[in-house]
């Protein structure tokens, strides 16, 4: 029986240094009750709360699994009946380590998945001053069927979504606070990753300018051909687009490139 389509919302998010942790916390709690509306899936971007590239406010600001920011989605979630995707969080654990987190959370308000970004950006500086490397590859149900889950600077290193292909993903989840300096590598390799795997890219950024850094913007949802479906400007938006999971299975039937690998 073929899947129902799934309407998907990307919450391209806006982080200023001008606004509080706690006020955007609000607003986009806000928003992303908006955005489920009429939508299956919601994804936010990377360390929206604090801004990607914030180290000192993701040590100040950094939560456990079970503190505001996670509750609130997951009150997002169960309120709305709406898988949300809630970008990724400053964690820290009980044993005093910090990491890149991401959670998913199910309609039922319920944590379906958590996924510590594995590849830290900063070249012995930035996040990797604060962050520990998450150790595995996450793949996980979700109304896209099996998902692979990733952030940012995970995007630059293909053997990774090799890896969560060949544990069964058909769909990539990837929120980013990717830089405007940067932002043509961005959608490039959304698109590589989509064609070298055939599956759907999700890649949710951010906006706006935080710590000196102006964000690129650029979300955008890709089909298993690498074909750009929808793609936001470079402000705040939410980028809505509709996806028919069949189209990675009936794809890799017509063009099996999968299997003939060797290496």
């Amino acid at each position: 029986m073929p899947a129902a389509p799934v309407r998907v919302a990307l919450v391209q998010l806006e982080v200023t240094d001008a606004e509080s942790v706690d006020d955007r916390l609000t607003r986009v709690v806000d928003l992303a009750r908006e955005a489920a509306a009429g939508a299956d899936l919601v994804l936010l971007p990377e360390m929206w709360h604090v801004g990607a590239f914030a180290v000192d406010l993701a040590e100040k600001h950094a939560q456990g699994l079970g503190d505001e920011v996670v509750t609130a989605l997951r009150e997002v979630a169960e309120s709305t009946a709406t898988w949300v995707h809630g970008g990724s969080f400053s964690e820290v654990t009980p044993d005093g380590r910090h990491f890149n987190t991401s959670v998913l959370v199910s309609p039922y308000g319920e944590i379906a998945e958590t996924y510590r970004k594995v590849h830290l950006f900063g070249f012995d500086g930035g996040e990797t001053t604060l962050m520990s490397s998450g150790e595995r590859l996450v793949v996980t149900d979700s109304p896209l069927g099996p998902t692979g889950l990733a952030t940012c600077y995970d995007l630059r290193f293909p053997e990774m979504f090799r890896g969560l292909t060949e544990l069964g993903a058909e769909s990539f989840l990837v929120p980013a606070g990717w830089p405007e300096r940067r932002i043509a590598h961005w959608t490039l390799l959304a698109r590589a990753r989509a064609v070298e795997n055939q599956a759907f890219v999700l890649a949710c950024n951010g906006a706006g300018t935080h710590a000196g850094v102006p964000i690129g913007g650029r979300s955008l949802v890709v089909d298993p051909h690498g074909e750009v479906l929808a793609e936001a400007g470079t402000g705040e938006e939410v980028l809505v687009a509709e996806i028919d999971p069949d189209r990675v299975q009936a794809w890799r039937d017509a063009f099996p490139v999968l299997p003939d690998r060797r290496l």
